[in-house]
């Protein structure tokens, strides 16, 4: 598949969410983390603002759940009007029924990995997801330092997928930049979250454009 770049709100000003949607577009899909402050030691937000933002722009929005109990709260933000919903197998009581339900309801079904948690356990579970999302740095804050430990885990499940033949898209977030995005494109992540690389840039939706153009040049194109 070709390179996805999807700008994370966590770096954007949440008191100008609409008009912060609207500055990347050309993005493929705007990044939303959901904290709880339980699963990770931060609270952003939750269904009220993801159904308001999703009236408030034309790209579609990709909801990193980090939260505990996603098997309960999940559903409700494809009903929001998410059109990718991603759950932390570390909370998840039962990932397939979840990626399943996910999906009944008309959205991508995306489960992500903690830096410690190895992706070899979860190998029989990829063809229930859509999307599984590797994390470069630990949960919780925007604005940390890209974990280069995560580019052999990167590559591990990029065979993984190729192995199965699976239409599965990696995605990489956590210290997404100029400066690691060809390493990830490289290991064969093809979906990069950025946030502050792209809502720390004076034109955002240029900073978007020259992350794909880096991703794709290193990168293996894929058909999807």
């Amino acid at each position: 598949m070709s390179v996805q770049i999807n700008p994370s709100i966590l770096s954007a000003d949440f008191a100008r969410l609409a008009e912060e949607a609207k500055a990347v577009q050309g993005a493929d899909w705007l990044h939303v983390d959901v904290m709880d402050n339980h699963f990770v030691p931060n609270l952003t937000l939750g269904v009220p603002v993801v159904e308001s933002l999703s009236r408030a722009t034309d790209t579609p929005l990709d909801c990193h759940l980090m939260i505990e109990a996603p098997d309960r709260w999940a559903p409700a933000y494809v009903e929001a009007g998410a059109g990718s919903v991603t759950f932390h197998v570390e909370a998840a009581a039962a990932p397939v029924r979840l990626a399943r339900e996910i999906r009944a309801k008309g959205a991508r079904a995306s489960m992500a990995l903690k830096p410690a948690t190895a992706i070899e356990p979860y190998e029989d579970l990829l063809p229930e997801l859509d999307m599984l999302l590797i994390m470069t740095v630990e949960p919780g804050f925007g604005g940390q330092a890209f974990l280069d430990i995560m580019l052999p885990k990167i590559r591990r499940t990029r065979q993984l997928i190729d192995r199965h033949g699976l239409d599965l898209w990696l995605q990489v977030d956590g210290g997404v930049s100029a400066e690691t995005i060809e390493r990830c494109a490289e290991a064969g992540a093809d979906v990069f979250v950025a946030g502050s690389a792209v809502y720390g840039a004076d034109d955002p939706a240029m900073a978007v454009r020259a992350l794909r153009e880096q991703a794709a040049a290193k990168g293996v194109d894929r058909p999807r």
